[in-house]
């Protein structure tokens, strides 16, 4: 007894002191730190001055994961918002992030059991005999065992680690699709209410066409009007019939976009034609620079950042032996009767150490390639920051010179239309010749259609500058 009792006490010495460098295991790799970025305190193109900041407005949480809501909602279309909402469960490319992101969580979870003991249950039993002796001898054994990595060097936490910022990636990775596509479907369904008014604007247009096609074939039917008139008139009508042609091609390749967008069959899908409902949301004056923290693709850059930072750690690692501790517990017999009498137990508890004492500098360079990957990783983040920074920008200019334009526009338009009406009646009064007429109407179709598109323009604008901020931005409660 007392033999036993000192053959197992050096095993009890090893786990205490093994306990021990775990808990007071060092990690080999560098600590984290968020690579350092350019924040202004609001966008230049929202204000003269920086410190305008609109009042009423509430800044976003500096968090990627923080919930946007429905920002689709801000254009006033109840189609749209049915068909937004539906785009998370539907659409293909979020589907394949989403089914990235559940990969993902399946490799935090595997990474995390490396930190635990792999325990084993095993079970055989052997017959055997040979040469010309005709006994035979039966062997049964059980046994429960494990083995264990201490992570003594912090290599197994950096691979934790590793795959929980992967995990995170995975996650912005999943909410920049879903973004994507609900920007690209309102972005579609908007031009394609802008094709719908364009192509009601050239209906009524085309019917105006036939009816001065009308009284020009009556002028010259009586002699008061040369037949250049006449063609010029069926040029102009024929031209309008084409662009009413050309809107019908444009919407079906949008209604179609559309269908993919939503995960179903072009040939199943169709957006009946309806009015077009001209919301364009308001900008607060000075948009908190903040809110670019919660653009997914910033967060999965910085992540990468992170998983590339922990792969350093498990490159050290390698400088460091590796030590596993195994165990057992069971018996063995000849016999099923007594196989597990106390006489029949066995044991044993194993200590291996392995350590690499010359590999021609192979770690060496694993280390210093993984310290570039982080290097090129911040480099990446940076510079998505950066182009971040200058999309808000780029859209907040477009916001405001789009307005400005919408006005001149809408200005151009009326003057249009007055000469358009000035120069029919002055024809039909003989005044001038029909090629003013022309020229009036060509000019006034133009200014209508400039109009529409520039009322178009002012949304899909405002859908991309929701982007650019990360999926919109709400009003404080006043």
């Amino acid at each position: 007894m007392s033999t036993h009792a000192f053959t197992f006490r050096p095993s009890i010495i090893v786990l205490a002191l093994m306990s021990a460098l775990l808990a007071s295991g060092c990690a080999v790799g560098p600590a984290y730190q968020l690579p350092a970025t350019p924040s202004p305190a609001a966008f230049k193109e929202t204000a003269p001055a920086a410190e305008k900041v609109a009042a009423g407005w509430t800044e976003a949480a500096p968090a990627d994961m923080l919930e946007r809501g429905p920002w689709w909602q801000l254009f006033g279309d109840e189609q749209l918002n049915q068909m937004a909402a539906s785009v998370e469960v539907t659409n293909q490319n979020v589907a394949v992030a989403a089914a990235n992101y559940a990969q993902a969580r399946a490799l935090v979870a595997e990474q995390r059991a490396a930190l635990f003991p792999v325990v084993d249950l095993s079970a055989s039993a052997n017959r055997s005999g040979g040469g010309g002796d005709t006994r035979t001898a039966n062997a049964y054994r059980t046994s429960i065992g494990a083995s264990w990595e201490p992570d003594v060097w912090g290599k197994l936490r950096a691979g934790a680690n590793s795959a929980e910022a992967s995990l995170q990636g995975s996650a912005a990775d999943l909410a920049a699709a879903r973004l994507a596509a609900q920007g690209e479907l309102a972005t579609n369904y908007l031009s394609l209410r802008m094709t719908d008014a364009q192509k009601e604007l050239l209906d009524a247009t085309t019917e105006g066409y036939e009816r001065v096609l009308q009284i020009t074939q009556n002028r010259f039917d009586a002699g008061v009007t040369a037949k250049s008139d006449l063609l010029q008139a069926q040029t102009q009508l024929a031209n309008a019939r084409i662009d009413q042609v050309t809107l019908v091609r444009q919407r079906a390749v949008l209604e179609h976009a559309i269908a993919v967008l939503l995960g179903k069959a072009a040939s199943d899908f169709a957006i009946a034609p309806a009015k077009w409902a001209v919301v364009v949301p308001d900008v607060p004056t000075g948009v908190p620079s903040t809110l670019l923290q919660r653009r997914p693709d910033i967060a999965a850059a910085e992540r990468r950042v992170a998983v590339a930072n922990a792969q350093i750690g498990i490159a050290r690692a390698a400088y460091f032996p590796s030590l596993t501790l195994s165990g057992s517990y069971g018996f063995g017999s000849s016999a099923t009767g007594g196989l597990f009498n106390a006489s029949n137990s066995l044991w044993s508890l194993g200590l291996s150490a392995a350590q690499t004492l010359f590999d021609a500098g192979a770690i060496k360079a694993r280390v210093a390639g993984a310290e570039a990957s982080r290097d090129a990783a911040i480099a990446s983040y940076r510079q998505t920051v950066l182009t971040a920074f200058a999309d808000v920008e780029n859209q907040l200019s477009a916001t405001r010179a789009l307005a400005q334009q919408l006005e001149l526009r809408r200005a151009a338009s009326e003057a249009a239309d007055q000469v358009e009406a000035q120069m029919l009646n002055r024809y039909r009064a003989g005044q001038v010749n029909y090629t003013e007429v022309v020229t009036a109407q060509s000019t006034a179709l133009n200014a209508r259609r400039s109009l529409i598109q520039a009322q178009g323009d002012r949304q899909t604008t405002a859908v991309a500058l929701i982007q650019s901020l990360g999926g919109g931005w709400h009003v404080a409660a006043q």
